[in-house]
């Protein structure tokens, strides 16, 4: 089954989010020094980017799993609805803490609470936070899960926001940078860092969730185990 090679895949992928940072450190060229204040601080985003790919991939995960719970009591649904918090909430985490560093190289201060993509993706964070410490604090049940999956369906409202906010107010955090053409401030080298960091940060996001299938099977075992020594 797919599952039992869960940690040899995440393995795999964060062996890959690795060579990511280490190429975008020793490997990638240097940008523009007109392009930012802090250039060397500019490498973080080889981590940073690919993170925040990785979050979206995590809480779209949480979404369907939410919706299948919610509207279809898809066991499978909730699995998944726990395995996009766990996933969302260490890519979430990867992702604020690389733009902190940034932030705090660039502009002097790790956070601009008037800035609205961090703020909405700060967020989304919190809300993972809330899904995975509030789903180990209440018992398992028809209630609980209810409300979790809710609140997974309508705080994935706030990715599409992230996604224009940069679009639509660019304050602080800076625009698309990932293009072709005259928008684009990426050379060939930039750009297959960048792509090598989503892959290998997609390959853990599916590891991840593999590993959190499999712990749910485990528990489920275990709970029919303990109920039978129990009876």
């Amino acid at each position: 089954m797919l599952t039992t090679k869960a940690p040899l895949i995440l393995g795999l992928g964060y062996c890959g989010v690795a060579a990511t940072l280490g190429l975008g450190f020793l490997w990638a060229p240097q940008v523009s020094i007109d392009a930012f204040e802090s250039p060397s601080a500019q490498r973080i985003f080889y981590w940073h980017v690919p993170s925040a790919w990785a979050a979206f991939l995590a809480f779209g995960i949480l979404f369907v799993g939410s919706a299948l719970w919610i509207f279809r009591r898809s066991e499978l649904g909730w699995k998944l609805h726990v395995a996009g918090a766990e996933a969302g909430l260490v890519t979430g985490l990867m992702t604020v803490w690389s733009g902190c560093i940034w932030g705090a190289a660039e502009w002097g201060v790790p956070w601009d609470w008037a800035d609205p993509r961090l703020n909405t993706f700060g967020l989304l964070t919190l809300l993972a936070v809330y899904l995975v410490l509030g789903r180990q604090s209440q018992p398992d049940s028809v209630e609980s899960r209810d409300t979790f999956s809710t609140f997974g369906l309508y705080g994935f409202v706030l990715v599409p926001v992230t996604y224009v906010a940069t679009r639509l107010w660019t304050i602080r955090h800076p625009g698309p940078v990932v293009a072709t053409g005259e928008g684009s401030s990426l050379d060939s080298d930039m750009g297959l860092v960048l792509l090598i960091g989503a892959i290998s940060f997609s390959i853990a996001i599916v590891g991840q969730v593999l590993l959190s299938l499999q712990t749910s099977q485990l528990e489920q075992k275990l709970a029919v185990l303990q109920s039978e020594m129990d009876g």
